[in-house]
């Protein structure tokens, strides 16, 4: 390897921000369901008793509620609750040997037509027998496994599509459709795992031809499943973050599900802005805001919900003309063509990579005896914006509120922000100097000292020469693993990490001397504007945030008055300490919450090694049971067979970055007999 090709490597690779504080010593309602039946998926009223429950999109349904109907598994039960199978994929990266990158098991998988669909952190993909875990094909799309992936080794789930005009038993007939790490998009026959020779080139379509030059093999890929619209399939991309302005385009695209040819392409281009970079080849709009989170659909309305990032790079902006017009926003799309229907943005002019990386939750509230159309998304502030489905207007009130000013030279800042009147913040949006935390008074000052040496005007504090604060840090709130909606109970409930970041800016001629001189810190260039970043997680020297815990919480969220209806602690250190103390200080936590039509939240995230079941009306943990590895991922639900069991299933493979134990577990539970 050359020089400057391993100079770029660095450059790219994100840091362990999380991994650093984890390895460091740590000293000692049946009236609604009636209305809403028939007018989404969300509000699926209770199974009956054995009746089969499937799991055919990534959060449940292709709105992502996460709730299953099922209610087998209850509070009176738990007890009974034990593993009933595991399966290993055998496809796990610690970043050392042969593997220049770490993975991450985010996945959820699907449960359709009686059997389970599952992807491993390097892409390949399996189905198993959902009673007994027992593989029944597999397919590898040979990805470069000694590759650098901006992102890690990722795939959160595949999508699933039924051909109507095929026979029962004709191949391709029910398709499986996963993106890859690559950025490659391939059509699998769901029965046999075989390519469909119909899709694309021989079953796959590469994505990375239009979007730009890549500095590097995995500057670009695809970490979330694909979205499936009718008879397209909608993909978006994830793209290395602060590396220069020109980065690889946004573009979502939409292929036709059964020819893979290319139905439509929205680049995120601001609208009535010229003078632009762009791919020479396709047009693309260059270094824009990518959609890397999963994508919502609503196929009565025919929607496509998309959750934007920001654009290229994060920390500076001054020279963006415009490109950030649709960055960190929810977009509502026409499914059939990709049009712009409504847009509303989160951030104005995101300079603190609060990007949108949780996938809109579609619910149906109830607003004076009517049903009323609802997307909801979380955004990395730990706010929740509430709007209608149809034309984009906040359910509750938002505010345009006045934000610190006075960031670094050359850049213009939005003098306001927009604020949820309700629900309130699920996290804290200010941290002071006399709030620092530590174990001991001897770190608590340490802490004092680094934040005294800081900006910290509150949220959206603009990055600075000097350091700023950001807090909340770009990990969240909430982050990929979205919320769970209980349509019944009109409650939401969103799991939130709060830890704070520090992010400095340096002149962009001293960016290789302070790689050199800060080895083991995120320091990117930033390239084509004045300024490098670094960045890293506000840390005692014992190796605690500087934040007084929680550092991770679970809260449920009543969606009629938007009040909080509780909130706990999440996770123990327990398997990130030097001795195994159950200590519950709540934990940051990556992946999200199942809902049950039997009252029970289901999360793993935490960064311990546990699968919790939480009682959805009070928070009260009722049961929690050991995981192989860390359970960095959403669990599902499902019934295969008439009078069969509920099973409940979670990747168990822990996260790369984030330091938790790593494994490659697809584990299963069920009731015993």
């Amino acid at each position: 390897m050359t020089t400057d090709a391993a100079d770029r490597r660095r450059d790219r690779r994100p840091p362990r921000v999380v991994a650093t504080f984890l390895r460091l010593p740590l000293a000692a309602s049946a009236l609604l369901a009636a209305i809403a039946a028939g007018l989404f998926a969300e509000a699926a009223p209770p199974a009956e008793p054995g009746a089969i429950a499937e799991w055919p999109s990534y959060g449940g349904d292709p709105g992502g509620s996460r709730y299953t109907p099922l209610n087998d598994i209850e509070a009176g039960n738990l007890s009974e609750l034990e593993v009933a199978w595991t399966y290993r994929t055998g496809d796990v990266a610690d970043g050392k040997g042969k593997f220049e990158e770490t993975s991450a098991f985010e996945l959820t998988p699907l449960l359709v037509d009686g059997t389970l669909f599952a992807c491993t952190p390097f892409n390949r993909v399996i189905a198993l027998d959902p009673e007994t875990g027992v593989e029944r094909w597999s397919f590898d799309p040979g990805i470069d496994l000694t590759a650098n992936y901006g992102n890690q080794f990722v795939c959160r789930g595949v999508a699933t599509w039924l051909d109507p005009d095929r026979g029962a038993e004709a191949r391709c007939r029910r398709r499986i459709f996963t993106a890859t790490n690559d950025a490659r998009l391939f059509a699998l026959d769901a029965a046999s795992g075989a390519r469909c020779a119909d899709f694309g080139s021989a079953g796959e379509v590469d994505l990375n031809p239009g979007v730009g030059e890549k500095l590097w093999k995995g500057e670009y890929q695809v970490t979330s499943p694909p979205a499936v619209a009718g008879d397209l399939v909608v993909v978006g991309s994830a793209v290395a973050d602060n590396q220069r302005v020109d980065a690889p385009s946004g573009v979502v695209r939409a292929f036709d599900a059964r020819s893979g040819a290319l139905r439509w392409a929205w680049d995120l281009s601001p609208p009535g802005v010229s003078g632009l970079a762009h791919s020479e080849e396709t047009g693309y709009l260059l270094g824009s805001p990518n959609v890397w989170a999963p994508i919502s659909v609503d196929e009565a309305r025919g929607l496509v919900f998309v959750p934007t990032g920001n654009p290229a790079p994060d920390y500076w902006g001054g020279r963006r003309a415009g490109i950030d017009h649709y960055g960190s926003s929810v977009v509502a799309l026409r499914a059939s063509s990709g049009e712009v229907v409504w847009s509303f943005q989160t951030v104005h002019h995101d300079l603190w990579d609060y990007d949108v990386s949780s996938q809109p939750a579609l619910a149906t509230l109830v607003r004076e005896g009517k049903p009323v159309p609802a997307v909801i998304q979380a955004t990395k502030m730990g706010l929740l914006f509430i709007l209608h489905r149809e034309t984009g207007a906040p359910l509750f009130p938002v505010e345009e509120r006045p934000v610190p000013q006075g960031g670094a030279p050359g850049e213009i800042l939005s003098p306001t922000q927009p604020f949820p009147v309700k629900p309130p913040p699920l996290v804290p949006h200010r941290l002071s100097p006399e709030d620092a935390w530590g174990i001991t008074p001897w770190d608590r000052r340490a802490c004092r000292n680094k934040l005294e040496a800081l900006r910290c005007d509150g949220i959206y504090t603009p990055p600075t020469l000097q350091g700023s604060l950001m807090y909340p840090g770009n990990g969240g709130g909430s982050n990929w693993g979205s919320v769970a909606v209980d349509p019944h109970r009109q409650l939401l409930i969103a799991n939130v990490s709060d830890f704070p970041f520090s992010v400095a800016l340096l002149p962009a001629e001293s960016y290789e001397q302070a790689r050199r001189e800060n080895p083991g810190i995120e320091i990117s260039p930033q390239r084509g504007t004045p300024f490098a970043m670094r960045r890293e997680v506000v840390l005692s020297p014992l190796g605690v945030p500087c934040n007084p815990p929680p550092w991770g919480t679970l809260a449920a969220v009543d969606l009629g008055s938007g009040e909080i209806r509780w909130q706990v602690r999440l996770g123990t250190i327990r398997d990130i300490a030097p001795i195994p103390l159950p200590i519950k200080l709540g934990t940051p936590n990556l992946g999200g919450p199942l809902v049950t039509a039997s009252g029970l939240v289901f999360i793993g995230a935490a960064m311990d090694d546990y699968l919790r079941a939480f009682d959805i009306e009070s928070g009260e943990e009722l049961w929690k049971a050991r995981l192989p590895a860390g359970g960095q991922a959403t669990p599902m639900s499902y019934r295969v067979r008439p009078g069969g069991k509920q099973y409940l299933v979670i990747a168990a493979g822990g996260h790369g970055r984030g330091g938790t134990r790593l494994g490659d577990f697809i584990v299963a539970f069920a009731l015993r007999d």
